[in-house]
């Protein structure tokens, strides 16, 4: 459903997604889905007065002190529960913790990714088709499945083999599985649900129970 029909409520869950302009690839490099990442780390928090430019000027040890304070001070628009990057679009799941939070944050980084990526392509106009779209997930159960589904996606788009999705560094899955720190991403209610680690990585390996119960999440997810 597209954002400008819908209010999204404090609290709740949502499945958020964008795609490049005509399905156009927005992400062309390993330091273009690096820069998104780090764009979604630094403004999902409350109290981010600088904008990621003059963030980046900073020196290290500055860039590194500035993230520690909004870690340990400021509260966070958001939590997100897991994520992918695709190509040409992207997959968010996330809870809004304050009025507005979800559309302000991805703003924010919508904004300054169009920003970086037409600089750097030398390029003007949209970057992403819409602002994004968003879908209330209801239950915990239905939390689980999206988590699958957005964790599979680089395998359903054939960019990766089941077996080498853990190898997928751009999205949650492999911090799941406990290969990586997590940047960003909250797993403790989602392993909750699932019953651990090595339950929620068969969970979402077992294609004939995923192709099962996609008919309950269809009009949960968005492509």
């Amino acid at each position: 459903m597209p954002l400008r029909n819908q209010v999204l409520a404090t609290n709740e869950v949502y499945h958020v997604v964008n795609r490049g302009v005509a399905s156009l690839p927005i992400f062309r490099s390993l330091k273009d889905y690096k820069r998104f990442l780090d764009l979604v780390n630094f403004y999902r928090f409350t109290d981010v007065k600088l904008s990621f430019s003059a963030f980046l000027d900073l020196n290290l040890g500055l860039r590194s002190g500035y993230l520690v304070k909004l870690n340990r001070e400021s509260k966070q628009t958001l939590q997100i529960y897991a994520y992918s990057l695709m190509p040409n679009h992207f997959h968010f799941l996330v809870k809004q913790l304050e009025d507005g939070g979800i559309k302000s944050t991805f703003a924010r980084i919508q904004n300054a990714y169009a920003k970086y990526f037409n600089l750097k392509n030398k390029r003007s106009g949209p970057l992403f088709q819409s602002r994004f779209k968003a879908k209330w997930i209801e239950k915990d159960e239905i939390l689980l499945h999206v988590s699958r589904y957005i964790h599979l996606n680089p395998c359903t788009s054939y960019i990766v083999e089941p077996l080498e999705l853990s190898n997928y560094i751009w999205s949650s899955y492999p911090e799941y599985l406990g290969l990586r720190k997590p940047i960003f991403a909250n797993l403790d209610l989602i392993l909750k649900i699932a019953g651990g680690i090595d339950n929620y990585k068969k969970f979402v390996l077992n294609q004939v129970d995923y192709q099962r119960e996609l008919g309950k999440i269809k009009h949960l997810v968005l492509d």
